[in-house]
């Protein structure tokens, strides 16, 4: 089913995951964004799915190229029918699956298209968009929220040049721990290559992270969210993805980092370590490993992903931010993101997770 939309983009309707593979795979090579990749929103849906329906809409240019896939599913339906993208909360950055030169004319599209292939919907929660868009291209779209998302420039930038434009006590930090935990406890670092290593590097990730962060940890790795973290680790590594690095003292990991290279980014995901080490720093000695690997790889960037953490703040050269935007469709739709509005005007002050529960 087609239909034309006031974009000139021709928009049809798509009915599952499995056959957009060969159409998929290019738009998110352009788009830079593991998250936007077929991989990971299979692996998403085979886990978070629980049968809700999946709308799928795709746009075509005058030449029937795809050039952008929304990937969308209805998250509630009663009492308000609520669509979102596939990855939501897992996911880091979201939206639609295209080149950045499209995401202007795919987002003016989104609503007309799902008006006019019958999609039916109160609101669309647009989450974990690539803030450094103007996503008022959205039809009626709002703005809910704004979170960070650091990332560090390093296009052309050799270690050396980086070492020399941090302060003193940066350098002998670095320097200093690196040569003392050589010399004492064999310090190692190494990154899961092979298949056979990964289910025992993932174990030690999961452990480090809760030895880390306690309970806040439990549902980064627990359930469904574990299992889909395990799947796409392997895929990602089949593909060359995979960035998993371990720090070793004395054989036995002490600090873990889990990430993802794709296109011209290394992305830190999640990490743990454990607190018997914290005053030798082995987690920050492990993220300035993982930049420094980056940087001799001529990667052009290192993302830190969503979240404000201070730890960030020391490495990080710029902040593009994420931004939730929400659209609306009818009174009952207009009347709830209102409502959302002006709650979050209300509680500005506090922690709030955007729309959350609805």
């Amino acid at each position: 089913m087609t239909a034309a939309t006031k974009t000139s983009l021709r928009c049809e309707r798509l009915p599952e995951l499995g056959p957009l593979r060969e159409e998929w795979e290019p738009l998110a090579a352009r788009s830079g964004n593991v998250f936007a990749t077929w991989e990971w929103a299979s692996a998403w849906w085979r886990h978070h799915g629980q049968g809700r329906p999946l709308h799928l809409v795709g746009f075509r240019d005058d030449a029937g190229e795809m050039v952008g896939i929304l990937p969308l599913y209805l998250d509630a339906r009663r009492p308000l029918r609520v669509l979102r993208f596939i990855g939501r909360e897992t996911g880091d950055e979201l939206g639609p699956v295209c080149a950045p030169e499209h995401r202007a004319a795919v987002a003016a599209a989104t609503r007309p298209a799902l008006r006019e292939l019958g999609v039916g919907w109160d609101v669309l929660v647009a989450e974990s968009l690539p803030g450094d868009e103007a996503w008022g291209a959205f039809e009626r779209g709002r703005a809910l929220s704004r979170i960070p998302n650091p990332v560090l420039e390093i296009k052309g930038m050799s270690w050396d040049d980086y070492m020399a434009s941090r302060s003193g006590k940066f350098r002998q930090q670095v320097r200093r721990t690196e040569r003392r935990l050589s010399e004492d406890h064999g310090l190692a670092f190494r990154m899961t290559s092979g298949a056979d290593t990964l289910p025992g590097d993932m174990d030690a990730l999961v452990r480090l992270h809760g030895m880390r962060w306690g309970e806040e940890s439990s549902g980064v790795f627990a359930g469904a969210d574990g299992d889909l973290h395990r799947e796409f680790a392997a895929v990602a590594l089949e593909r060359g993805w995979l960035r998993l690095w371990l720090l070793e003292l004395e054989g036995e990991p002490v600090a873990a980092r889990l990430g993802y290279r794709f296109g011209d980014a290394d992305a830190g995901y999640q990490s743990g370590r454990d607190p018997a080490w914290d005053k030798f720093g082995v987690g920050f000695l492990l993220q300035v490993h993982t930049i420094r690997e980056a940087m001799d790889d001529g990667i052009g960037e290192y993302r830190f992903l969503r979240g404000g953490e201070g730890y960030k703040s020391r490495f990080a050269s710029a902040d593009r931010g994420l931004e939730t935007v929400v659209v609306s469709r009818g009174l009952l739709g207009g009347a709830a993101v209102a409502a959302r509005r002006l709650s979050l005007a209300v509680a500005s002050r506090r922690e709030s997770k955007p729309w959350e529960g609805a």
